[in-house]
Order: structure tokens, then C-alpha cells, then sequence
């Protein structure tokens, strides 16, 4: 059974940082590139960042370039999201996802597998 896993979501204030994780399980964690995605209410999910099986290329949306930064650690199966100067505009709801590809696609329709999502709010 796959599972992916987020957690350290939270509420923080406008300028600090989080760092989410993704432990995954049931899957070949080194063959799949991974993606962070965020959903608002109200809106459509959006892709925020995504690495290669082998911890490249990465890829950044341009909303969270230069603040966020994805990496991974294979032998751990988990992929991490450090989020700084973080925004009101950032509070969503974080998912990570799986695709058997070797580079990370920003069409969220490519991955084939889901985490359940970690809350991340932003106080202004």
C-alpha cells in the first residue's frame, strides 16, 4: 500500500518558515520524482516546487523562487519543503505527490501518487 505522508504544517507569521516533510512508503521511493503542491480555498491546486529522482533538476514556481527550497533524501524515502519569508499569500493546504518520471512535472495530472495534505497558515 502507498502512502505519502506530510507533516509540519502550521500557523506561523508573515516573515517566518516551516519545513514540510513527506515520508513516503509502499513505493521505490528513488525511482519517482517528487512534487510539493498547495490548494487555497477557493482556488485551483497549483504546483510550488518539484526534484528529479536523483535530487535534480528542481523546479520552483515563480511565486516561491528564492524562498522555498525542495530537497530529498533517498536513503529516508522523505522529501522536505523549507518555506522562508513565508506570506499571507502562502496559507494553503500542501500536498506532496509521487510520478514514476525522472524529472518533476509541474501538471499535478502526471503524478500518480497523493499525500492527504498539511495545513500551512500565514498571520499577516
Amino acid at each position: 500500500q502507498v502512502q505519502l505522508v506530510e507533516s509540519g504544517g502550521g500557523l506561523v507569521q508573515a516573515g517566518g518558515s516551516l519545513r514540510l516533510s513527506c515520508a513516503a512508503s509502499g513505493i521505490t521511493f528513488s525511482t519517482y520524482a517528487m512534487g510539493w503542491f498547495r490548494q487555497a480555498p477557493g482556488k485551483e491546486r497549483d504546483f510550488v516546487a518539484g526534484i528529479g529522482r536523483s535530487g535534480g533538476p528542481i523546479y520552483y514556481s515563480d511565486s516561491v523562487k528564492g524562498r522555498f527550497a525542495i530537497s530529498r533524501d533517498n536513503a529516508k524515502k522523505t522529501v522536505y519543503l523549507q518555506m522562508n519569508s513565508l506570506k499571507p499569500e502562502d496559507t494553503a493546504v500542501y500536498y506532496c505527490a509521487a510520478d514514476l518520471q525522472f524529472h518533476a512535472s509541474q501538471n499535478g495530472r502526471e503524478y500518480d501518487y497523493w499525500g492527504q495534505g498539511t495545513q500551512v497558515t500565514v498571520s499577516s
